[in-house]
């Protein structure tokens, strides 16, 4: 069952009448797209096919060392990750031997299951139980970030929080600009200073004006660094500490946005910022765009960090909770 996003944000009581809200939401959104499984599968078509042309030639009437190997490239091949991938194919060897697997149903119906279990167990909710609740949003250029603040502030808004946005990526005016302009689109005041302005004061300013208007949360949008940039990185760490000394335990949600079309590279980008800011969830993008949504799998079981939302499309609903069943699924089923 997919997650829904009432489920997702911690903290968030239940309105009256919220069940039923929420039903004929699923109901209306299921009538007019087919329901976000249906988009899911769509987002992850070229990275099904992918692995599917891989596997195309495996027999299954013998499970031997031939078969073991050709899943191991596939899922390599994906960018599930070297680890990922020899935990999933021990465990479907050891499966094996233990005459679980006899068929490709039970084959695909074990990979599936093992892929859903290598998934981090950490929490894949959003912190907003604070008030106010401090989101910080990482990540390099052309990631989707600022677009991922402005649809999480949406959905944020949609629960009945209310929202301030932080442009504290003064390096260019440009991210200024589009914070603004998703700032007036969903509702969301947003505190900005001129380009080239210390962005630990756009964070000071905007935590102040929170707390002021007696908003619920602050979504912090930060400057887009790759991450070999050490002096951009250091800033990225005084953000941090000027949000902790602002308000004790803050950020309380650090979600670093990875392009999953960028592959291994978003792995590195993954260690290097955790190391940095002490990442608590991914935020996974573009896997409507890539043939290798493994990439998922890489980052949260080698780092050890929940993927909290991914991205299947333009569209404000494409953002979604991650569902490790239902990523599964969509990668295996026809």
């Amino acid at each position: 069952m997919t997650r829904s996003w009432h489920e997702v944000f911690k903290g968030v009581d239940e309105p009256a009448g919220a069940a039923e809200a929420a039903e004929d939401a699923v109901g209306e959104e299921k009538e007019k797209s087919g329901g976000f499984f249906k988009r899911l599968k769509a987002g992850l078509a070229k990275s099904r096919k992918n692995m599917q042309q891989h596997m195309s030639t495996v027999m299954f009437d013998k499970l031997d060392a031939e078969l073991w190997e050709q899943l191991e490239e596939t899922l390599i091949f994906a960018d599930c990750g070297v680890d990922s991938t020899v935990a999933i194919v021990d465990r479907m060897e050891k499966e094996a031997q233990e005459g679980l697997i006899r068929t490709r149903e039970q084959f695909y119906e074990r990979l599936e299951a093992a892929l859903v279990d290598i998934f981090a167990a950490g929490d894949y909710r959003i912190d907003v139980s604070h008030h106010p609740s401090v989101i910080l949003v990482v990540g390099v250029n052309g990631t989707g970030k600022t677009t991922t603040i402005g649809k999480i502030a949406w959905h944020l808004k949609r629960e009945g929080m209310s929202v301030v946005l932080a442009a504290a990526d003064t390096f260019r005016a440009a991210a200024i600009e589009q914070l603004g302009e998703w700032g007036e689109r969903v509702g969301c005041p947003v505190i900005r200073q001129e380009r080239g302005s210390d962005p630990g004061a756009v964070v000071y300013d905007a935590i102040s004006a929170a707390r002021s208007r007696d908003a619920d949360v602050v979504i912090v949008d930060t400057a887009g660094r790759l991450h070999t940039q050490v002096p951009l990185m250091e800033e990225l760490k005084k953000i941090h500490r000027v949000i902790g000394k602002q308000i004790e335990g803050a950020p309380h949600e650090t979600l670093l946005s990875v392009d999953a079309t960028t592959g291994q590279n978003g792995l590195t980008q993954a260690r290097l910022f955790s190391e940095a800011v002490d990442v608590s969830g991914v935020v996974l993008t573009k896997l409507d765009g890539t043939a290798k949504g493994g990439i998922a799998v890489a980052i949260s079981h080698e780092l050890d960090i929940p993927i909290k939302l991914i991205g299947v499309g333009e569209q404000l609903e494409d953002l979604r909770p991650f569902d490790a069943g239902d990523f599964a699924r969509a990668l295996f089923e026809d």
